[in-house]
Protein backbone atom coordinates (compact mmCIF):
# COMPACT_ATOMS: atom_id res chain seq x y z
CA UNK A 1 0.00 0.00 0.00
CA UNK A 2 2.63 2.78 1.36
CA UNK A 3 4.40 2.30 -2.47
CA UNK A 4 1.04 4.07 -3.49
CA UNK A 5 -0.19 6.12 -0.52
CA UNK A 6 3.36 7.94 0.43
CA UNK A 7 3.44 11.69 -1.19
CA UNK A 8 7.47 10.79 -2.33
CA UNK A 9 6.35 7.44 -3.37
CA UNK A 10 9.13 6.54 -5.96
CA UNK A 11 8.29 3.85 -8.85
CA UNK A 12 11.27 2.73 -9.45
CA UNK A 13 12.26 2.18 -6.01
CA UNK A 14 8.78 0.32 -5.72
CA UNK A 15 9.71 -1.96 -8.69
CA UNK A 16 12.94 -2.56 -7.15
CA UNK A 17 11.66 -3.93 -4.07
CA UNK A 18 9.18 -6.03 -5.56
CA UNK A 19 11.83 -7.44 -7.53
CA UNK A 20 13.80 -8.22 -4.39
CA UNK A 21 10.63 -9.66 -2.72
CA UNK A 22 10.08 -12.64 -5.89
CA UNK A 23 13.91 -13.27 -5.41
CA UNK A 24 13.24 -13.78 -1.95
CA UNK A 25 10.65 -16.37 -2.54
CA UNK A 26 7.45 -14.13 -1.78
CA UNK A 27 4.92 -15.47 -3.14
CA UNK A 28 1.48 -13.47 -2.36
CA UNK A 29 0.74 -9.99 -2.98
CA UNK A 30 -1.87 -8.09 -1.35
CA UNK A 31 -3.37 -4.69 -3.62
CA UNK A 32 -6.30 -2.76 -3.90
CA UNK A 33 -7.52 -0.35 -6.32
CA UNK A 34 -7.88 1.95 -3.40
CA UNK A 35 -4.24 1.64 -2.90
CA UNK A 36 -3.40 5.49 -4.61
CA UNK A 37 -3.19 8.98 -3.94
CA UNK A 38 -6.86 9.89 -5.22
CA UNK A 39 -9.69 8.50 -6.95
CA UNK A 40 -8.03 10.31 -9.87
CA UNK A 41 -4.76 7.80 -9.16
CA UNK A 42 -6.84 4.67 -8.88
CA UNK A 43 -5.26 1.35 -9.52
CA UNK A 44 -1.88 3.07 -9.36
CA UNK A 45 -0.79 -0.37 -7.03
CA UNK A 46 -2.06 -2.61 -9.27
CA UNK A 47 -0.48 -0.97 -12.04
CA UNK A 48 2.84 -0.93 -10.45
CA UNK A 49 2.77 -4.78 -9.52
CA UNK A 50 1.81 -5.44 -13.14
CA UNK A 51 4.88 -3.61 -14.42
CA UNK A 52 7.09 -5.42 -12.26
CA UNK A 53 6.02 -8.89 -12.60
CA UNK A 54 6.45 -7.63 -16.38
CA UNK A 55 10.27 -7.03 -16.09
CA UNK A 56 10.90 -10.06 -13.62
CA UNK A 57 12.69 -12.70 -14.74
CA UNK A 58 11.86 -15.41 -12.99
CA UNK A 59 8.44 -17.63 -12.61
CA UNK A 60 5.21 -15.32 -12.78
CA UNK A 61 3.22 -18.40 -12.45
CA UNK A 62 3.86 -18.94 -8.42
CA UNK A 63 2.78 -15.08 -7.59
CA UNK A 64 -0.25 -14.72 -6.71
CA UNK A 65 -1.59 -11.16 -6.27
CA UNK A 66 -4.81 -10.66 -4.32
CA UNK A 67 -6.50 -7.64 -5.21
CA UNK A 68 -10.10 -5.35 -3.41
CA UNK A 69 -12.20 -3.28 -4.24
CA UNK A 70 -15.17 -1.43 -2.38
CA UNK A 71 -13.36 1.41 -1.40
CA UNK A 72 -13.34 4.77 -3.29
CA UNK A 73 -10.71 7.86 -2.64
CA UNK A 74 -12.49 11.20 -3.25
CA UNK A 75 -10.03 13.78 -1.94
CA UNK A 76 -7.86 11.54 -0.39
CA UNK A 77 -10.46 10.26 1.92
CA UNK A 78 -11.33 6.27 2.50
CA UNK A 79 -15.07 5.96 1.70
CA UNK A 80 -16.99 2.35 1.26
CA UNK A 81 -18.94 1.59 -1.83
CA UNK A 82 -20.26 -1.80 -2.06
CA UNK A 83 -22.94 -1.52 -4.84
CA UNK A 84 -23.12 -4.17 -7.34
CA UNK A 85 -22.51 -1.67 -10.01
CA UNK A 86 -19.22 0.07 -8.38
CA UNK A 87 -17.73 -3.57 -7.95
CA UNK A 88 -18.16 -4.88 -11.21
CA UNK A 89 -16.72 -2.00 -12.83
CA UNK A 90 -14.08 -1.67 -10.30
CA UNK A 91 -13.00 -5.50 -10.99
CA UNK A 92 -13.00 -4.94 -14.78
CA UNK A 93 -10.92 -1.92 -13.98
CA UNK A 94 -8.32 -4.05 -11.93
CA UNK A 95 -8.24 -6.86 -14.41
CA UNK A 96 -6.95 -3.97 -16.94
CA UNK A 97 -4.31 -2.57 -14.57
CA UNK A 98 -3.22 -5.69 -13.78
CA UNK A 99 -2.99 -7.04 -17.19
CA UNK A 100 -4.70 -10.15 -16.18
CA UNK A 101 -7.10 -12.23 -17.80
CA UNK A 102 -8.41 -13.26 -14.43
CA UNK A 103 -7.90 -12.19 -10.71
CA UNK A 104 -6.67 -14.72 -8.15
CA UNK A 105 -8.14 -13.63 -5.29
CA UNK A 106 -11.09 -10.96 -5.27
CA UNK A 107 -11.95 -8.69 -2.21
CA UNK A 108 -14.95 -6.70 -0.82
CA UNK A 109 -12.43 -4.08 0.60
CA UNK A 110 -14.67 -3.10 3.44
CA UNK A 111 -18.75 -3.24 4.08
CA UNK A 112 -21.25 -0.80 3.27
CA UNK A 113 -22.84 0.35 5.49
CA UNK A 114 -25.49 1.95 2.62
CA UNK A 115 -25.60 -1.52 0.77
CA UNK A 116 -26.65 -4.66 2.53
CA UNK A 117 -23.57 -6.80 2.37
CA UNK A 118 -25.56 -9.42 0.67
CA UNK A 119 -25.84 -7.47 -2.52
CA UNK A 120 -22.14 -6.64 -2.48
CA UNK A 121 -21.53 -10.65 -1.84
CA UNK A 122 -23.51 -11.49 -4.66
CA UNK A 123 -21.81 -8.93 -6.64
CA UNK A 124 -18.68 -11.02 -6.36
CA UNK A 125 -20.38 -14.76 -6.52
CA UNK A 126 -21.81 -13.26 -10.15
CA UNK A 127 -18.07 -12.03 -11.16
CA UNK A 128 -16.34 -15.75 -10.18
CA UNK A 129 -19.26 -17.29 -12.02
CA UNK A 130 -18.22 -15.18 -15.11
CA UNK A 131 -14.77 -16.60 -14.44
CA UNK A 132 -13.39 -12.86 -13.84
CA UNK A 133 -12.15 -14.03 -10.59
CA UNK A 134 -10.88 -17.42 -9.14
CA UNK A 135 -11.88 -16.47 -5.44
CA UNK A 136 -13.54 -14.44 -3.05
CA UNK A 137 -12.44 -12.87 -0.03
CA UNK A 138 -13.66 -9.94 2.73
CA UNK A 139 -11.68 -7.86 4.58
CA UNK A 140 -12.58 -5.81 7.77
CA UNK A 141 -15.89 -8.27 8.87
CA UNK A 142 -17.07 -10.19 11.80
CA UNK A 143 -18.21 -13.81 12.54
CA UNK A 144 -21.91 -13.36 11.20
CA UNK A 145 -20.98 -11.30 8.36
CA UNK A 146 -18.87 -14.03 7.21
CA UNK A 147 -21.53 -16.80 8.24
CA UNK A 148 -24.03 -14.37 5.69
CA UNK A 149 -21.45 -14.41 3.08
CA UNK A 150 -21.04 -18.17 3.25
CA UNK A 151 -24.79 -18.63 2.83
CA UNK A 152 -24.49 -16.97 -0.48
CA UNK A 153 -21.15 -18.43 -1.84
CA UNK A 154 -17.62 -20.10 -1.02
CA UNK A 155 -15.38 -17.81 0.79
CA UNK A 156 -11.96 -18.24 0.23
CA UNK A 157 -10.31 -15.85 2.79
CA UNK A 158 -10.78 -12.99 5.16
CA UNK A 159 -8.62 -10.16 6.15
CA UNK A 160 -8.28 -8.59 9.05
CA UNK A 161 -5.92 -6.97 11.36
CA UNK A 162 -3.75 -9.23 14.21
CA UNK A 163 -0.23 -8.32 15.61
CA UNK A 164 0.85 -9.46 19.07
CA UNK A 165 -0.95 -5.91 20.19
CA UNK A 166 -4.21 -6.01 18.49
CA UNK A 167 -5.97 -8.97 19.67
CA UNK A 168 -9.61 -7.88 18.21
CA UNK A 169 -9.69 -10.03 15.86
CA UNK A 170 -8.76 -13.07 18.05
CA UNK A 171 -11.83 -11.69 20.28
CA UNK A 172 -14.91 -11.30 18.09
CA UNK A 173 -14.08 -14.47 16.94
CA UNK A 174 -12.72 -14.00 13.27
CA UNK A 175 -9.28 -15.87 14.03
CA UNK A 176 -10.58 -18.98 15.24
CA UNK A 177 -13.44 -19.63 12.86
CA UNK A 178 -11.45 -18.95 10.08
CA UNK A 179 -8.80 -21.54 11.00
CA UNK A 180 -12.12 -24.15 12.11
CA UNK A 181 -13.65 -23.33 8.61
CA UNK A 182 -10.60 -23.69 6.91
CA UNK A 183 -10.70 -20.01 5.57
CA UNK A 184 -7.17 -18.21 4.81
CA UNK A 185 -6.93 -15.70 7.57
CA UNK A 186 -4.53 -12.93 5.98
CA UNK A 187 -3.15 -10.70 8.58
CA UNK A 188 -2.41 -6.98 8.19
CA UNK A 189 -0.84 -4.36 10.04
CA UNK A 190 1.16 -7.32 11.79
CA UNK A 191 3.58 -5.46 13.09
CA UNK A 192 1.04 -3.14 14.34
CA UNK A 193 1.33 -0.39 12.05
CA UNK A 194 3.92 2.55 11.73
CA UNK A 195 2.86 4.01 14.95
CA UNK A 196 4.36 0.74 17.01
CA UNK A 197 7.72 0.60 15.03
CA UNK A 198 9.29 2.33 18.40
CA UNK A 199 7.12 -0.45 20.59
CA UNK A 200 8.32 -3.20 18.64
CA UNK A 201 12.09 -2.21 18.98
CA UNK A 202 12.06 -1.43 22.82
CA UNK A 203 9.97 -4.49 24.21
CA UNK A 204 12.49 -5.98 26.53
CA UNK A 205 10.65 -9.62 25.84
CA UNK A 206 11.05 -8.92 22.12
CA UNK A 207 14.43 -7.84 22.43
CA UNK A 208 15.42 -10.86 24.78
CA UNK A 209 13.97 -13.43 22.68
CA UNK A 210 14.74 -11.91 19.07
CA UNK A 211 18.80 -12.02 21.21
CA UNK A 212 18.59 -15.73 21.78
CA UNK A 213 17.44 -16.22 18.05
CA UNK A 214 19.76 -14.07 16.53
CA UNK A 215 17.09 -11.89 15.24
CA UNK A 216 14.96 -8.61 14.77
CA UNK A 217 12.65 -7.78 17.79
CA UNK A 218 10.21 -7.97 14.50
CA UNK A 219 11.37 -11.01 13.37
CA UNK A 220 9.80 -12.62 16.36
CA UNK A 221 6.23 -10.74 16.17
CA UNK A 222 5.87 -12.14 12.43
CA UNK A 223 7.45 -15.45 13.64
CA UNK A 224 4.97 -15.69 16.27
CA UNK A 225 1.93 -15.32 13.38
CA UNK A 226 3.25 -17.61 11.29
CA UNK A 227 3.31 -20.26 13.61
CA UNK A 228 -0.23 -19.99 15.13
CA UNK A 229 -1.51 -21.29 12.35
CA UNK A 230 -1.05 -22.90 8.70
CA UNK A 231 -4.35 -20.88 7.85
CA UNK A 232 -2.74 -17.57 8.94
CA UNK A 233 -0.97 -15.62 6.52
CA UNK A 234 0.66 -12.09 7.99
CA UNK A 235 1.36 -9.44 5.11
CA UNK A 236 3.70 -7.05 6.46
CA UNK A 237 4.10 -3.98 4.54
CA UNK A 238 7.93 -2.97 3.52
CA UNK A 239 9.07 0.02 1.30
CA UNK A 240 12.83 -0.67 2.30
CA UNK A 241 15.15 -3.64 0.82
CA UNK A 242 16.15 -3.78 4.34
CA UNK A 243 12.87 -4.19 6.28
CA UNK A 244 11.86 -6.44 3.33
CA UNK A 245 15.03 -8.95 4.19
CA UNK A 246 13.79 -9.40 7.59
CA UNK A 247 10.28 -9.92 6.52
CA UNK A 248 11.62 -13.13 4.76
CA UNK A 249 14.22 -14.23 7.16
CA UNK A 250 10.82 -14.24 9.85
CA UNK A 251 9.72 -17.03 8.06
CA UNK A 252 12.57 -19.04 9.36
CA UNK A 253 12.15 -18.73 13.00
CA UNK A 254 11.03 -21.29 15.39
CA UNK A 255 9.92 -20.15 18.77
CA UNK A 256 10.12 -22.47 21.80
CA UNK A 257 7.40 -23.54 24.15
CA UNK A 258 9.46 -21.13 26.92
CA UNK A 259 9.38 -18.09 24.42
CA UNK A 260 5.49 -18.57 23.32
CA UNK A 261 4.67 -18.61 27.01
CA UNK A 262 6.70 -15.35 27.52
CA UNK A 263 5.13 -13.66 24.65
CA UNK A 264 1.54 -15.16 26.24
CA UNK A 265 2.59 -12.89 29.54
CA UNK A 266 3.51 -9.56 27.43
CA UNK A 267 1.24 -9.39 24.69
CA UNK A 268 -2.52 -9.74 24.57
CA UNK A 269 -3.07 -11.46 21.58
CA UNK A 270 -0.51 -13.93 22.44
CA UNK A 271 -2.62 -14.53 25.51
CA UNK A 272 -6.38 -14.42 24.06
CA UNK A 273 -5.34 -16.78 21.38
CA UNK A 274 -3.87 -19.45 23.85
CA UNK A 275 -7.49 -18.88 26.19
CA UNK A 276 -10.09 -18.51 23.07
CA UNK A 277 -8.42 -21.99 22.14
CA UNK A 278 -8.65 -23.56 25.19
CA UNK A 279 -12.51 -22.44 25.20
CA UNK A 280 -13.25 -23.55 21.49
CA UNK A 281 -12.18 -27.00 22.66
CA UNK A 282 -13.69 -27.40 25.45
CA UNK A 283 -10.23 -27.11 27.80
CA UNK A 284 -10.87 -25.64 30.98
CA UNK A 285 -8.73 -22.76 32.40
CA UNK A 286 -5.65 -23.26 34.52
CA UNK A 287 -8.18 -22.36 37.67
CA UNK A 288 -10.60 -24.50 38.27
CA UNK A 289 -14.29 -23.19 38.33
CA UNK A 290 -15.60 -22.22 41.85
CA UNK A 291 -18.60 -24.33 43.70
CA UNK A 292 -20.73 -21.17 43.83
CA UNK A 293 -20.65 -17.97 42.34
CA UNK A 294 -21.19 -16.21 38.85
CA UNK A 295 -20.49 -13.49 37.15
CA UNK A 296 -23.62 -12.13 34.35
CA UNK A 297 -23.52 -10.04 31.29
CA UNK A 298 -26.10 -7.93 30.77
CA UNK A 299 -25.73 -7.12 26.53
CA UNK A 300 -28.37 -5.05 24.84
CA UNK A 301 -29.02 -1.83 22.78
CA UNK A 302 -28.31 1.29 24.50
CA UNK A 303 -31.58 2.03 26.09
CA UNK A 304 -32.69 -1.35 26.04
CA UNK A 305 -32.87 -1.69 29.96
CA UNK A 306 -29.91 -3.25 31.45
CA UNK A 307 -29.55 -0.75 34.03
CA UNK A 308 -33.02 -1.25 35.37
CA UNK A 309 -32.33 -5.28 35.11
CA UNK A 310 -29.25 -4.56 36.87
CA UNK A 311 -30.51 -3.30 39.64
CA UNK A 312 -32.70 -6.24 40.18
CA UNK A 313 -29.77 -8.17 40.13
CA UNK A 314 -27.94 -5.74 42.75
CA UNK A 315 -31.41 -6.40 45.03
CA UNK A 316 -30.32 -9.83 45.10
CA UNK A 317 -26.93 -9.53 45.91
CA UNK A 318 -25.00 -9.29 43.11
CA UNK A 319 -21.96 -6.87 42.96
CA UNK A 320 -22.43 -4.50 39.82
CA UNK A 321 -19.91 -3.37 37.70
CA UNK A 322 -20.53 -0.87 34.71
CA UNK A 323 -17.72 1.40 32.93
CA UNK A 324 -20.24 4.25 32.74
CA UNK A 325 -20.11 4.62 36.10
CA UNK A 326 -16.46 3.54 37.04
CA UNK A 327 -14.97 5.59 33.52
CA UNK A 328 -12.29 4.20 31.36
CA UNK A 329 -12.85 1.43 28.73
CA UNK A 330 -14.23 -2.14 29.12
CA UNK A 331 -10.76 -3.52 29.91
CA UNK A 332 -10.03 -0.95 32.80
CA UNK A 333 -12.97 -3.06 34.46
CA UNK A 334 -10.64 -6.13 34.86
CA UNK A 335 -8.77 -4.83 37.88
CA UNK A 336 -12.03 -3.94 39.16
CA UNK A 337 -13.50 -7.57 38.53
CA UNK A 338 -10.76 -9.34 39.59
CA UNK A 339 -10.11 -6.78 42.54
CA UNK A 340 -13.91 -7.78 43.97
CA UNK A 341 -13.41 -11.58 43.53
CA UNK A 342 -10.27 -11.56 45.26
CA UNK A 343 -11.95 -9.64 48.28
CA UNK A 344 -14.47 -12.62 48.42
CA UNK A 345 -17.44 -11.70 46.02
CA UNK A 346 -18.32 -13.80 43.52
CA UNK A 347 -21.47 -13.28 42.07
CA UNK A 348 -21.39 -9.94 40.32
CA UNK A 349 -23.13 -8.38 37.66
CA UNK A 350 -21.91 -5.89 34.40
CA UNK A 351 -24.20 -3.91 32.34
CA UNK A 352 -22.58 -2.22 29.26
CA UNK A 353 -23.99 -3.05 25.83
CA UNK A 354 -21.37 -5.61 25.24
CA UNK A 355 -23.02 -5.83 21.50
CA UNK A 356 -19.75 -7.28 20.24
CA UNK A 357 -18.58 -10.55 20.46
CA UNK A 358 -15.02 -8.83 20.94
CA UNK A 359 -16.17 -6.82 24.32
CA UNK A 360 -17.89 -10.14 25.71
CA UNK A 361 -14.73 -11.94 25.47
CA UNK A 362 -12.45 -9.82 27.47
CA UNK A 363 -15.12 -11.02 30.57
CA UNK A 364 -14.78 -14.07 29.40
CA UNK A 365 -10.93 -14.36 29.82
CA UNK A 366 -11.24 -13.09 32.75
CA UNK A 367 -14.01 -15.44 34.55
CA UNK A 368 -11.66 -18.32 33.20
CA UNK A 369 -8.68 -16.96 35.24
CA UNK A 370 -11.03 -16.20 38.15
CA UNK A 371 -12.75 -19.42 37.82
CA UNK A 372 -16.01 -18.08 37.43
CA UNK A 373 -18.63 -19.24 35.03
CA UNK A 374 -20.33 -16.50 33.09
CA UNK A 375 -23.84 -15.96 32.18
CA UNK A 376 -24.74 -13.87 29.31
CA UNK A 377 -28.78 -11.73 29.70
CA UNK A 378 -29.29 -10.20 26.32
CA UNK A 379 -31.95 -7.85 26.27
CA UNK A 380 -33.25 -8.44 22.99
CA UNK A 381 -35.48 -5.23 23.08
CA UNK A 382 -35.81 -3.83 19.46
CA UNK A 383 -34.50 -0.37 18.10
CA UNK A 384 -37.60 0.86 18.20
CA UNK A 385 -38.42 0.60 21.80
CA UNK A 386 -35.25 1.14 22.64
CA UNK A 387 -35.59 5.03 20.97
CA UNK A 388 -38.71 5.38 22.73
CA UNK A 389 -36.67 4.64 26.47
CA UNK A 390 -33.92 6.54 25.39
CA UNK A 391 -36.42 9.85 24.63
CA UNK A 392 -38.27 9.10 28.15
CA UNK A 393 -35.46 8.54 30.11
CA UNK A 394 -34.24 12.39 28.62
CA UNK A 395 -37.38 14.12 29.46
CA UNK A 396 -37.64 12.57 32.81
CA UNK A 397 -33.97 13.78 33.31
CA UNK A 398 -33.70 17.16 32.04
CA UNK A 399 -37.45 18.07 30.91
CA UNK A 400 -37.41 18.46 27.48
CA UNK A 401 -35.80 17.01 24.41
CA UNK A 402 -32.42 18.09 23.92
CA UNK A 403 -30.91 20.07 20.97
CA UNK A 404 -28.08 18.22 19.20
CA UNK A 405 -25.14 20.66 20.62
CA UNK A 406 -26.26 20.17 23.92
CA UNK A 407 -26.48 16.18 24.00
CA UNK A 408 -22.80 16.16 22.51
CA UNK A 409 -21.81 18.20 25.59
CA UNK A 410 -23.99 16.12 28.17
CA UNK A 411 -22.91 12.73 26.50
CA UNK A 412 -19.56 13.98 28.14
CA UNK A 413 -21.25 13.42 32.06
CA UNK A 414 -24.41 11.59 30.99
CA UNK A 415 -24.36 8.46 29.33
CA UNK A 416 -27.86 8.48 28.78
CA UNK A 417 -27.96 11.66 26.76
CA UNK A 418 -26.77 10.35 23.76
CA UNK A 419 -28.00 11.28 19.98
CA UNK A 420 -30.02 8.35 17.59
CA UNK A 421 -26.93 7.75 15.83
CA UNK A 422 -25.49 5.60 19.14
CA UNK A 423 -28.10 3.22 18.65
CA UNK A 424 -27.96 2.49 14.97
CA UNK A 425 -24.09 2.31 15.36
CA UNK A 426 -24.90 -0.64 18.08
CA UNK A 427 -27.42 -1.93 15.76
CA UNK A 428 -25.35 -2.20 13.15
CA UNK A 429 -22.44 -3.96 15.58
CA UNK A 430 -24.64 -6.40 17.14
CA UNK A 431 -23.57 -9.58 17.53
CA UNK A 432 -25.52 -11.88 18.98
CA UNK A 433 -24.34 -14.45 21.93
CA UNK A 434 -23.13 -17.73 20.89
CA UNK A 435 -22.18 -20.57 23.17
CA UNK A 436 -18.78 -20.88 21.30
CA UNK A 437 -17.94 -17.93 23.27
CA UNK A 438 -17.75 -19.93 26.58
CA UNK A 439 -20.99 -19.11 28.12
CA UNK A 440 -22.17 -21.25 30.54
CA UNK A 441 -25.43 -19.82 29.85
CA UNK A 442 -27.28 -17.94 27.25
CA UNK A 443 -30.74 -16.17 28.51
CA UNK A 444 -32.49 -14.21 25.75
CA UNK A 445 -35.05 -11.77 27.14
CA UNK A 446 -37.94 -10.28 25.13
CA UNK A 447 -38.57 -6.50 25.75
CA UNK A 448 -42.09 -5.53 27.60
CA UNK A 449 -43.11 -1.85 28.60
CA UNK A 450 -44.91 -1.65 31.53
CA UNK A 451 -48.00 0.32 31.86
CA UNK A 452 -47.95 3.11 34.12
CA UNK A 453 -51.49 3.41 35.94
CA UNK A 454 -51.15 6.99 35.76
CA UNK A 455 -51.66 7.08 32.12
CA UNK A 456 -55.10 6.83 31.26
CA UNK A 457 -56.06 9.78 29.30
CA UNK A 458 -57.08 9.18 25.15
CA UNK A 459 -55.63 11.76 22.88
CA UNK A 460 -56.16 12.28 19.06
CA UNK A 461 -53.14 13.39 17.36
CA UNK A 462 -52.50 14.82 13.85
CA UNK A 463 -49.70 15.36 11.64
CA UNK A 464 -49.66 18.91 10.77
CA UNK A 465 -48.10 20.01 7.68
CA UNK A 466 -49.90 21.85 5.13
CA UNK A 467 -52.60 24.41 6.53
CA UNK A 468 -54.79 24.59 3.53
CA UNK A 469 -54.78 20.75 4.22
CA UNK A 470 -56.26 21.61 8.14
CA UNK A 471 -58.67 24.10 6.85
CA UNK A 472 -60.82 21.23 5.48
CA UNK A 473 -60.24 18.62 9.08
CA UNK A 474 -62.10 21.39 11.10
CA UNK A 475 -65.19 20.20 11.60
CA UNK A 476 -64.32 16.89 12.09
CA UNK A 477 -61.29 17.89 14.89
CA UNK A 478 -64.68 19.73 16.56
CA UNK A 479 -66.30 17.36 16.76
CA UNK A 480 -63.69 14.50 18.63
CA UNK A 481 -63.41 18.02 20.98
CA UNK A 482 -66.63 17.97 21.98
CA UNK A 483 -66.36 14.05 23.03
CA UNK A 484 -63.72 14.83 25.30
CA UNK A 485 -60.47 14.17 23.27
CA UNK A 486 -57.84 16.01 23.75
CA UNK A 487 -56.33 17.32 20.40
CA UNK A 488 -52.65 16.92 19.56
CA UNK A 489 -50.84 18.02 16.51
CA UNK A 490 -47.18 17.54 15.64
CA UNK A 491 -45.20 18.62 12.36
CA UNK A 492 -41.87 19.05 11.16
CA UNK A 493 -40.41 22.70 10.30
CA UNK A 494 -36.87 22.11 8.15
CA UNK A 495 -37.23 25.62 7.22
CA UNK A 496 -35.98 26.88 10.79
CA UNK A 497 -32.95 24.41 10.39
CA UNK A 498 -31.90 25.75 6.62
CA UNK A 499 -32.77 29.54 8.04
CA UNK A 500 -36.03 30.18 5.66
CA UNK A 501 -38.11 30.36 8.58
CA UNK A 502 -37.99 31.74 12.01
CA UNK A 503 -39.23 30.09 15.25
CA UNK A 504 -41.91 33.07 16.02
CA UNK A 505 -42.58 32.55 12.18
CA UNK A 506 -43.48 28.77 12.66
CA UNK A 507 -45.20 29.59 15.77
CA UNK A 508 -47.32 32.01 14.22
CA UNK A 509 -48.27 29.37 11.90
CA UNK A 510 -49.74 27.23 14.36
CA UNK A 511 -51.48 30.25 16.21
CA UNK A 512 -53.32 30.43 13.17
CA UNK A 513 -54.09 26.73 12.81
CA UNK A 514 -55.79 27.01 16.38
CA UNK A 515 -57.17 30.42 15.63
CA UNK A 516 -59.65 28.33 12.66
CA UNK A 517 -60.03 25.27 14.63
CA UNK A 518 -61.46 27.65 17.44
CA UNK A 519 -60.38 24.80 20.23
CA UNK A 520 -57.37 24.30 22.46
CA UNK A 521 -54.54 22.14 20.68
CA UNK A 522 -51.22 21.50 21.23
CA UNK A 523 -48.48 21.74 18.11
CA UNK A 524 -45.16 20.66 18.45
CA UNK A 525 -42.76 20.26 16.02
CA UNK A 526 -38.98 19.45 14.98
CA UNK A 527 -37.11 22.56 13.80
CA UNK A 528 -34.10 20.23 12.62
CA UNK A 529 -33.13 19.56 9.23
CA UNK A 530 -32.85 16.58 6.97
CA UNK A 531 -30.21 13.88 6.72
CA UNK A 532 -29.15 11.69 9.39
CA UNK A 533 -30.46 12.12 12.76
CA UNK A 534 -29.54 13.99 15.05
CA UNK A 535 -32.62 14.94 16.69
CA UNK A 536 -35.43 13.04 18.82
CA UNK A 537 -37.64 15.02 17.59
CA UNK A 538 -37.94 13.93 13.73
CA UNK A 539 -40.13 11.43 12.56
CA UNK A 540 -39.92 8.70 12.74
CA UNK A 541 -38.36 8.68 15.73
CA UNK A 542 -40.61 9.03 18.95
CA UNK A 543 -39.20 11.88 20.62
CA UNK A 544 -42.39 14.28 20.32
CA UNK A 545 -44.63 11.43 20.86
CA UNK A 546 -43.14 10.77 24.38
CA UNK A 547 -43.30 14.69 25.15
CA UNK A 548 -47.13 14.09 24.92
CA UNK A 549 -47.54 11.23 26.45
CA UNK A 550 -45.66 12.35 29.73
CA UNK A 551 -47.01 16.21 29.13
CA UNK A 552 -50.71 14.63 28.78
CA UNK A 553 -50.58 11.20 30.85
CA UNK A 554 -51.82 9.54 27.74
CA UNK A 555 -52.39 5.83 27.58
CA UNK A 556 -50.98 4.94 23.88
CA UNK A 557 -53.27 1.90 23.99
CA UNK A 558 -56.32 4.73 23.63
CA UNK A 559 -54.75 6.90 21.18
CA UNK A 560 -55.48 8.03 17.98
CA UNK A 561 -52.45 9.07 15.29
CA UNK A 562 -53.56 10.13 12.02
CA UNK A 563 -50.73 10.86 9.61
CA UNK A 564 -50.29 11.32 5.64
CA UNK A 565 -46.87 9.61 5.10
CA UNK A 566 -45.01 6.41 4.84
CA UNK A 567 -43.35 6.79 8.08
CA UNK A 568 -46.37 7.80 10.08
CA UNK A 569 -47.03 4.08 10.41
CA UNK A 570 -44.06 3.15 12.20
CA UNK A 571 -44.45 6.47 14.36
CA UNK A 572 -47.08 5.24 15.94
CA UNK A 573 -45.52 1.81 16.01
CA UNK A 574 -42.87 2.67 18.29
CA UNK A 575 -45.70 4.63 20.94
CA UNK A 576 -48.35 1.77 21.19
CA UNK A 577 -51.03 4.44 19.36
CA UNK A 578 -53.40 3.08 17.24
CA UNK A 579 -52.91 4.18 13.32
CA UNK A 580 -55.29 5.84 10.85
CA UNK A 581 -54.55 7.00 7.65
CA UNK A 582 -55.62 11.20 7.08
CA UNK A 583 -57.64 10.58 3.84
CA UNK A 584 -59.36 7.68 4.67
CA UNK A 585 -59.68 8.91 8.61
CA UNK A 586 -60.99 12.33 7.58
CA UNK A 587 -63.08 11.73 4.86
CA UNK A 588 -64.89 8.02 6.13
CA UNK A 589 -68.32 8.46 7.67
CA UNK A 590 -67.56 6.93 9.87
CA UNK A 591 -64.71 8.58 10.98
CA UNK A 592 -65.99 8.75 14.74
CA UNK A 593 -65.79 5.21 15.54
CA UNK A 594 -62.69 4.51 16.47
CA UNK A 595 -61.50 0.73 17.56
Amino acid sequence: MRLSTEPDRDEARGVELLHAAFDGGVTLLDTADAYCLNDDDTGHNERLIARALASWSGDRSRVVVATKGGLTRPNGEWVPNGKARHLRAACEASLHALDMPRIHLYQLHAPDSRTPLSTSVRALDALRNEGLIERIGLCNVNVSQIEEARRITDIAAVQTELSLWHDTSVLNGVVQYCIEHGIQLIAFRPLGGARQSRRLLSNPVLVEIAALHHAAPSEIALGWLCELSDAIVPIPGPTRLETLQSVIRAHDIRLTEEDRVRLEAAFPSARAFRLIGRIASGASEDTPLRETGEIVMIMGLPGAGKSTLAHQFVEQGYARLNRDEAGGSLRDLLPDLEGLVESGVTRIVLDNTYVSRASRALVVQAAARLGLPVRCVWLSTSIEAAQVNAAWRMLSKYGRLLEPDEMRKAAKRDVNSFAPGAQFRQQRELEPPDSSEGFSRIETMPFERTHEPSMTNKALIVWFDDIDVFVGRVPALRRYHTEGWTLLGLAWRPQVADKTMTHEQAEAEFARMRELLAVPIDILYCPHGGGPPVCWCRKPLPGLGVVLIQRYHLDPAQCVYVGVGPQDPGFARRLGFQYRDAVDFFTSSKHRQVD
